[in-house]
Parts: C-alpha cells; structure tokens; sequence
C-alpha cells in the first residue's frame, strides 16, 4: 500500500515546488545552476498560464499533504497530436516508492485518452532509474547530442512513444 496520493490538476504551490524539486536533485547532483531553476520556473509557470484541461495535464503525488514528484503532458506547442512529457520529478523523500511508476502510468494513460499519436521527452545521459522508467513505458531513444539547454553541458537525449503501438505497461 502507497503512503501518497496522486491529485490531478492545477494546485497551489505546484509551480514553486516543481522548480524547487528540479533545482535542488540537479544542483546537488549534477551541477545544474540558477538557469536550470530559472528555466523550469518560467516555462512551467508559462504552461500552468496557458493550461488546458482538455489537452493538457499535470499530476502531483503528495505525502502528508505536501508535494513530493510531479509529471506534466504539455501539448501548448505540438504538431500531428504528439504530446510532450515535461517537469518529470519524485523527492528523495518518495524515491523508489513507486511514486514515479504511478505518474508515468497516469501521464501514459492521458494520452491515450486523448488520442495521442506519440509522446516525446527531453532528458539526458546518466539518469539510468528514469531512462529504465522511460523504457518501460514504451520510449525509446531517438536523438542523442551533446547542448546546454538546461544551462550545463550534457549529452541531451530525446525518447519517443508511438502510442499507436504501445502496450500499457
């Protein structure tokens, strides 16, 4: 039995707790700087501005009333009804709980509600618990090449899902 919950939607707080959960995993272990923050902050604020219940979701999982992992499907800027997996998250507090199982699943099955051709995310190398979560759930890579979107240099991988061919994990 999971000591979390999993709430649907726009809440209170989100946005900080997002960028704060961002900001303080990559700091700490991947050197990651105030333009890593920065960034998840603005572009998720952005997304929650412009967010469509119909079209888009974000999904937090709380313990004891407080937000600890989050995943977002942003279709804001997408062509041929391919959604985007975004702002993927679990606190050390719920890591390895199942916490990020249960939000890949209801970010997958969203998708498929809505039709969605495929599902694409931004990543990069050396994050093997996320890359074996990804892969689980049908992606599998088809980018790889070394940028600095996220304000450190890394090899920046994107995955892809057909969903058409997809089975649920």
């Amino acid at each position: 039995m999971s000591d979390f919950e999993l709430m649907a939607g726009y809440m209170p707080g989100v946005i900080g707790r997002v960028a704060e959960l961002h900001a303080k995993y990559y700091s700490e272990n991947w050197g990651f700087h105030s333009f890593f923050e920065a960034k998840v902050a603005t572009e998720l604020s952005s997304f929650i501005e412009h967010y469509n219940i119909d079209k888009d979701c974000i999904y937090s999982v709380l313990k004891d009333g407080k937000i600890e992992g989050s995943v977002s499907i942003d279709t804001t800027s997408e062509v041929n009804n391919i959604a985007h997996l975004r702002w993927f998250i679990v606190s050390d507090k719920l890591r390895g709980q199942g916490a990020g199982n249960q939000l890949m699943q209801h970010a997958m099955e969203f998708c498929r509600q809505k039709s969605c051709n495929g599902i694409y995310l931004w990543t990069f190398k050396g994050l093997g618990s996320a890359r074996h979560l990804y892969e689980k759930y049908g992606f599998s890579l088809s980018e790889e090449l070394v940028g600095e979107q996220w304000g450190v240099t890394v090899t920046e991988q994107r995955f892809d899902a057909n969903l058409s061919t997809t089975e649920n994990a």
